[in-house]
């Protein structure tokens, strides 16, 4: 294998260990790769060597310490600065909300909150990405970027109210209610998404959203 081809299947081996909840095995690792099993140990053992994942007892490989150290590095520990006001927001309002930044022309979830006493919410990956253009999150991190020609009116409608509601853009029959955080440059254009299936509960919500989104921004600064 060349360095390239090695690097970028040990990348895909570490990220299919640290989105299984339960471990992988060195065959589970080398399906998944689309490697022999040989160079799926290989893979492991070397992550394992940094600290970033660690073979347990049943032989399953699981994300280890280092994995947790390299994370918090981002953005120096944004997304652990942001979690407890998160929390808050989503068990008062009863609905799961995120933080999300924008990447090249994607958005991307770093931390998505469901609340703890509701039975049934609805709920996306950490780590899921989505087009710029689409969606209250992509809105709003639009609108916290300077106007770019051919801007969806919407977007310039955030960046002059501070929010912007959307129904239906990411997930059918879905509204999402998005906020910018707003940081200084280089940081990532940043905002709060809450999504609903009832439009009711996401307008409700816009105060404490908004609210929400200037503690952030003050703690983020």
């Amino acid at each position: 294998m060349n360095g390239s081809q090695t690097l970028a299947r040990g990348l895909t081996a570490l990220q299919l260990v640290a989105e299984a909840p339960t471990g992988l095995s060195v065959q589970q690792v080398a399906d998944g790769v689309g490697v022999h099993r040989t160079i799926a140990y290989r893979l492991l053992g070397t992550l394992a060597e940094f600290r970033l994942i660690a073979k347990g007892d049943d032989g399953r490989y699981r994300p280890a310490a280092g994995l947790a150290v390299l994370g918090a590095s981002f953005d120096r520990n944004m997304r652990q600065l942001s979690v407890p006001t998160l929390r808050a927001l989503a068990d008062d309002l009863g609905t799961t909300v995120s933080l999300l930044v924008a990447e090249g022309d994607q958005q991307v979830a770093l931390a998505v909150i469901v609340p703890t006493q509701v039975a049934y919410q609805l709920a996306f990956h950490e780590g899921s990405r989505y087009p710029l253009h689409r969606g209250a999150a992509g809105i709003a991190l639009l609108a916290s970027m300077p106007p770019r020609p051919g801007e969806r009116d919407l977007v310039a409608r955030a960046r002059e109210q501070g929010w912007v509601v959307t129904h239906g853009e990411i997930e059918p029959n879905t509204y999402g209610l998005a906020v910018p955080v707003h940081r200084q440059p280089p940081s990532p254009p940043t905002c709060i998404n809450l999504i609903s299936h009832r439009e009711d509960v996401v307008l409700r919500g816009k105060d404490a959203v908004i609210k929400a989104a200037k503690e952030l921004s003050a703690i983020l600064s």
